[in-house]
C-alpha cells in the first residue's frame, strides 16, 4: 500500500490511462511483450527486476509522462493482495495516504454493508506500521470523522520502518518516495481495480 499503490496514484495522475496488476514478474514481462501494456513497473525484493522500465518508486516516474498509456505493475505486496482479493472482491481498491479521502468517499458512495480494509504489509507477509496506519486512517474517515493525517505522519517517521528510506545500503528506496507517500491527500482520486479479461486492472475514479 504505502509505496505501490503511491507509485500507481502517480503513473495514474501522470496519465496512465490504466494498470494491469499482476503476481509474477515473468507475467508482466510477457504481457509487455505481447502488446497488453507499454512499460513494466515495480520490484521484487524491493529491487526493480531486470527487463522493467521503472522500479516502485513514486520519486522515480514523478516527471514521466504516461499520457494514455497501459502499465503493468508487479510488486511483492500491493499488486499481490489485489490479484487474490480481484475475483471475490465486489468492488475493490488500491488505496494510500495520497488517494485517502478520495478512496473513502467513493466507498461510502456506495453504501456497502461492509467494508474490508486489508494492509498488506512487507512482501504480504510481515505487518508494519504505515500500510496499518493507512488502513486505521482509512477507517476513520469511513466512519464519519476527519482523522488526523499530521499524527498518521508523525507515527510512520516515528516507526523503523521509515528508516529504510534513508539507509545508504537501500539506494532503490529514497528519501523523496517517503515524502510522496506521507503527502497526504495529494490526489482528489481514487484507484478503482476491476477484473478485465481475468485480470485486474486499475483506473482512475
Amino acid at each position: 500500500m504505502f509505496r505501490a499503490f503511491t507509485t500507481a496514484a502517480v503513473a495514474i495522475a501522470n496519465g496512465a490511462r490504466r494498470i494491469v496488476m499482476v503476481g509474477a514478474v515473468d507475467e508482466a514481462l510477457a504481457l509487455r511483450a505481447a502488446g497488453v501494456g507499454r512499460f513494466c513497473i515495480g520490484e521484487t525484493g524491493g529491487r526493480m527486476p531486470p527487463g522493467f522500465d521503472y522500479g516502485n518508486s513514486p520519486q522515480q516516474i514523478a516527471g514521466v509522462d504516461f499520457a494514455g498509456a497501459t502499465l503493468i505493475q508487479r510488486t511483492s505486496a500491493g499488486t499481490q493482495g489485489i490479484v487474490a482479493a480481484a475475483p471475490r472482491a465486489r468492488r475493490l481498491y488500491a488505496a494510500a495516504l495520497v488517494t485517502a479521502t478520495a478512496t473513502a468517499r467513493a466507498l461510502a458512495a456506495d453504501a456497502p454493508d461492509r467494508v474490508t480494509l486489508v494492509a498488506m504489509g512487507e512482501n504480504a507477509a510481515r505487518r508494519s506500521d504505515e500500510d496499518e496506519l493507512c488502513a486505521v486512517h482509512l477507517r476513520h474517515l469511513l466512519q464519519g470523522r476527519r482523522g488526523d493525517p499530521e499524527a498518521v505522519r508523525r507515527l510512520i517517521l516515528a516507526g523503523g520502518a521509515a528508516d529504510r528510506f534513508h539507509a545508504r545500503a537501500a539506494p532503490h528506496m529514497p528519501p523523496e518516495d517517503a515524502a510522496i507517500a506521507l503527502d497526504i491527500d495529494r490526489y482528489d482520486f481514487a484507484i478503482r481495480v476491476e477484473l478485465e479479461d481475468g485480470r485486474p486492472v486499475a483506473r482512475r475514479e
